[in-house]
């Protein structure tokens, strides 16, 4: 059998993966709400894998690469008969059935082109396929012969569950774990309960789903009344507070708009005089259609925190407004409804007396109950942790306690929930004996999505006229209006809904996957552990007991798991807590939990981030020596990571190192939905990047320092840009894609030796940032030669401005990337290219500044900047940027007076980075307008006096890949 360089069979990630395809497909996965799987909307849970990249890494972490052997051992696998037949098959098992590449090439003509064409996408998404069980057995009987028998495949960070989801849906045995209760509900009602009971429970949960929903609206029904000829949907709010010169209610609204669609427009008036008289608080009157003045629609009552009073035209200071919420002087006030007509259409109208009468009953209906739901436990009566990263002003707005985030009205629907979901366990497990349980863990999780769509935190989303969940942002941001849904019919009901179409499109893909056989008509065995805990321990996995430990860890400081879930977990620890009271205690785990988390070294004041990174790489490094225990010595790691930040790869890198694994291979696959061409803000990475590892060598106690492996690292770095980049791979993702080979090189050499001592003159260990840093030199060495066209040297000036466009591909980008790119290029620094007038420093990011904003006084000074009386310029950077000011300040000819005054268009170093501008810079368009006017620029200075210059033949843009239905016929 072919070994790897561990000793362990060589698997087939070791050798391929295709990136490309696997690319394309994990972004149409994501590229609208509606596409996506079903276990997506289940519960909500942050930064999911994609299911079909989720599959491909399980797959190819298990399956050997491919030997004349391992086809002579299948003498009748088709499959199996060559290399090329191989990797057929695991685009088969994968569920990719179709060309993603040329489908793909086919969808951006027709986005540069503008032409409507039949959807290129002949074939369904790659999860919809149900892989037939012949596959199955086929791959089974290869894991057998790879590995002994079925192998183990284990997660233990879990979270949202698609690696689990992705193994266990194929019959491969399946370990998953993680540390917050919430995270472990949703991979036990999405992974193991649906590996256990299929589409078999999908019945049960009908059944008792709807007699849950109609005990919960016939207790809640006289608080949503409907007027004749009409159904409510939604109510919208706004927070208001007391003016503090008139005394009478603001309410704070950004804008007044309800419904911007041409032709259905609607928006609500404030009315502050009524027959003569003044109100104190403000009556709202909504106008549609041709009645909507659009400019007076846009304009709101509430600006940058600071508020309008519709009384008497004068700011309301932020500062009040914020006391005022301190003292729960701050209240909501109603000021439209949403209602169905019987045709179906959807209408807005203004509050009336019984609804605005229907919210104080609620109110009052609450505050009776409230005390007695609280000592049941019923409801939550949690604080809000003060250690929080999300502050985004709930605090600042005195919301400080968990049902502070809800309305009376909102906390009574969802307090009724609780109530009757606890007077009906007794009665299912009554009435389903040993198989209630199943039923009761999934009704519960209608809770969650409840809680995510009737909060103070859900605004009203205009132009696709509904409610946007609390978290479509990774905050709490507090919001100046928001929307209820009606409590009594709409909300729960749409919510079982969502939980049987979730549960049964689950079930459905498991069981279809691998369904009884012609041949073989058994049932397709699936085995399925969930626990919950700290990856660091588990305690129920036994040592090398793990084929392939695929993983996706929490992701350094993108997402604080425990804050975010915590919205859930004080509710759900009261429902599903009733049926799994092991997964619910006091608040989510934040001392375990392996993130990069400021906010816990708080009082540490300006160490707080340097304790942070410290505490994930210790907690990284302890879980990494945890899955070098369940490992065995002959399998594979497999570890997915997104983030553009060097610190993160460092700490994790460092994780790695200090835990023995090897880094064998890397690879980097668009896994992140896209943004579309024309939003030239703050560049991200898209790429998951997959490390895949083995036990290490053990310490041969020879001492291996920096200098001895640099060029090794340089090579591995221009190696991995050149591979990576043949197959789509561009910008921030470019330079993440030689960070596995850079690890690589110094994990095979382990431990190595920084050329700088420690402070007390002993060797020190090398941070893995030393060798990535020498990785990004190597990166931008190739991208000015290959942007230019050719080896040219210009200026370092020049250097930073166009590999910062070619890398980022955006005027905006962190700061920590533009401080280490400014390195890279020159040894230059942020505060000198600032200096220099390249850059605006922000907080957290740099901004390349426009040839306007470089202006310069002083005639012939040799400062940087854009200077109109130069007679010279030391920077290309700055001559190129005077001849574009000058062509939008007086015209092209005046640019080309100056260039002809300074022979600027016989220097070859200004033709070779006007010509690295060309290619750098974005050239995308809207509406036919460019979106970086200096392109623009560029493109007629270029067409009328720099014929050496080559224009870019136009590139195909694609946009939001969720928008593309309307290019097909």
């Amino acid at each position: 059998m072919n070994e790897s360089k561990s000793g362990g069979p060589r698997v087939l990630i070791e050798d391929w993966l295709p990136v490309t395809e696997l690319g394309i497909e994990s972004r149409r996965e994501r590229a609208a709400a509606s596409a996506l799987p079903p276990l997506s909307f289940l519960h909500v849970w942050w930064a999911r894998r994609p299911l079909v990249a989720s599959t491909a890494v399980v797959l190819a972490g298990l399956l050997p690469a491919w030997t004349r052997s391992l086809a002579d051992a299948f003498p009748d696998a088709l499959p199996l008969r060559s290399e090329k037949a191989y990797h057929r098959w695991l685009f088969h098992l994968v569920g990719i059935w179709g060309d993603p590449i040329a489908a793909r090439r086919a969808y951006d003509a027709a986005v540069a082109s503008g032409q409507r064409i039949p959807n290129p996408y002949t074939y369904r998404q790659a999860f919809r396929n149900a892989i037939p069980r012949e596959d199955i057995d086929l791959l089974h009987d290869v894991l057998r012969r790879t590995w002994g028998d079925l192998p183990l495949v284990a997660d233990p960070t879990a979270g949202g569950g698609s690696i689990p989801f992705a193994a266990s849906r194929l019959g491969i045995p399946t370990y998953a774990n993680d540390l917050n209760g919430v995270a472990v509900s949703v991979l036990k009602a999405g992974v193991e309960i649906p590996a256990r009971r299929g589409l078999d429970l999908k019945p049960h949960l009908e059944i008792w789903g709807k007699e849950l929903v109609r005990r919960v609206g016939s207790r809640l029904k006289e608080y949503f009344p409907s007027g004749p000829d009409e159904v409510v949907a939604t109510y919208l709010f706004a927070n208001a507070v007391m003016c503090p010169r008139t005394g009478r209610l603001v309410p704070l609204m950004p804008d007044k708009w309800l419904r911007k669609q041409k032709g259905k427009e609607a928006a609500v008036r404030l009315v502050t005089v009524l027959d003569g008289n003044e109100l104190d608080e403000p009556m709202f009157e909504v106008l549609t259609g041709g009645s909507v003045d659009s400019k007076e629609a846009s304009l709101g009552t509430v600006r940058g925190g600071n508020g309008v009073s519709p009384y008497d035209g004068l700011i309301i200071d932020g500062e009040y407004i914020k006391a005022e919420a301190k003292a729960r002087r701050m209240r909501e006030i109603l000021y439209a409804v949403a209602v169905r007509t019987p045709t179906g259409e959807r209408q807005f109208r203004a509050p009336t007396a019984t609804d605005l009468d229907a919210v104080s009953a609620a109110a009052a209906r609450f505050d009776s109950v409230r005390p007695e739901w609280q000592s049941s436990g019923v409801l939550p009566n949690e604080d809000i942790a003060d250690e929080a990263n999300y502050e985004r002003g709930h605090r600042m707005y005195g919301r400080n306690s968990w049902m502070d985030m809800f309305t009376p009205r909102q906390a009574l629907v969802h307090g009724t929930f609780s109530d009757e979901y606890a007077r009906l366990v007794p009665e299912v497990r009554q009435a389903l004996g040993a198989d209630a349980d199943d039923v009761l863990f999934e009704l519960a999780l209608m809770q969650g999505k409840a809680l995510s769509y009737n909060s103070r935190y859900c605004r009203w989303y205009v132009s696709r006229q509904v409610i946007a969940q609390i978290f479509e942002k990774h905050n709490f941001s507090f919001k100046w209006t928001f929307a209820e849904f009606e409590g009594a019919s709409a909300l729960y009901s749409w919510c079982l809904d969502q939980l049987v179409d979730a549960y049964g499109g689950i079930a459905k893909l498991v069981d279809e996957t691998g369904a009884s056989g012609l041949v073989n008509k058994t049932p397709l065995q699936r085995r399925v552990t969930i626990t919950q805990g700290g990856a660091a321990k588990l305690p129920t996995v036994d040592d090398k007991s793990v084929a392939h430990l695929c993983m996706d860890p929490p992701y350094y400081d993108n997402v604080m798991y425990a804050e975010l879930a915590d919205f859930f977990y004080v509710w759900e620890k009261r429902t599903l807590g009733r049926i799994a009271p092991e997964f619910f205690n006091g608040i989510s785990d934040r001392d375990n939990e392996a993130v990069a988390n400021p906010a816990r070294f708080a009082a540490m004041g300006k160490r707080k981030k340097e304790l942070a990174d410290l505490d994930y790489e210790s907690k990284m490094t302890e879980i990494f020596a945890e899955c070098k225990r369940i490992l065995r010595d002959d399998g594979v790691m497999s570890v997915m990571f997104t983030h553009k930040r060097a610190e993160a790869w460092d700490t994790l890198g460092m994780g790695l190192l200090q835990a023995g694994f090897t880094v064998e291979t890397s690879w980097p696959v668009n896994t992140e939905p896209e943004r579309g061409a024309h939003q030239e803000k703050l560049n991200a990475a898209v790429s998951t990047v997959m490390l895949v590892c083995r036990k290490g060598k053990v310490d041969s106690g020879s001492r291996v320092f920096m200098d001895d492996i640099e060029e090794e690292v340089r090579s591995a770095a221009r190696d991995a840009a050149t591979r990576f980049r043949a197959v789509g791979i561009e910008g921030v993702d470019l330079l993440l894609s030689t960070y596995g080979p850079v690890l690589s090189v110094i994990s095979a050499h382990w431990p190595v030796y920084s050329v700088e001592a420690a402070d007390d003159g002993r060797s020190r260990l090398l941070r893995p940032d030393e060798a990535l840093s020498l990785a990004r030199e190597e990166v931008v060495r190739m991208q000015r030669r290959r942007i230019i066209g050719r080896e040219v040297q210009i200026d370092n000036h020049s250097d930073f401005v166009l590999i910062a466009w070619e890398t980022f591909k955006a005027s905006e980008f962190p700061f920590d990337e533009a401080r280490r790119l400014a390195l890279a290029v020159g040894g230059l620094d942020v505060d000198e290219l600032a200096q220099a007038r390249i850059v605006e420093k922000k907080a957290g990011t740099v901004r390349l500044l426009a040839p306007a904003e470089r202006q310069r006084r002083g005639g012939d000074d040799t400062s940087s900047g854009v200077r109109l009386e130069a007679t010279h310029f030391e920077y290309m950077n700055d001559a190129v940027d005077t001849v574009l000011h000058l062509a939008a300040l007086d015209g092209m000819g005046q640019a080309k007076t100056f260039m002809d005054r300074l022979d600027l268009t016989a220097d070859q170093r200004f033709l070779a980075y006007v010509q690295g501008l060309v290619n750098a810079i974005p050239r995308a368009k809207v509406k036919g307008d460019w979106v970086i006017p200096q392109a623009g620029l560029l493109d007629t200075l270029v067409t009328a006096y720099l014929p050496e210059v080559t224009i870019p033949r136009e590139p195909a843009f694609g946009s939001v890949m969720s928008k593309q239905e309307p290019l097909f016929e």
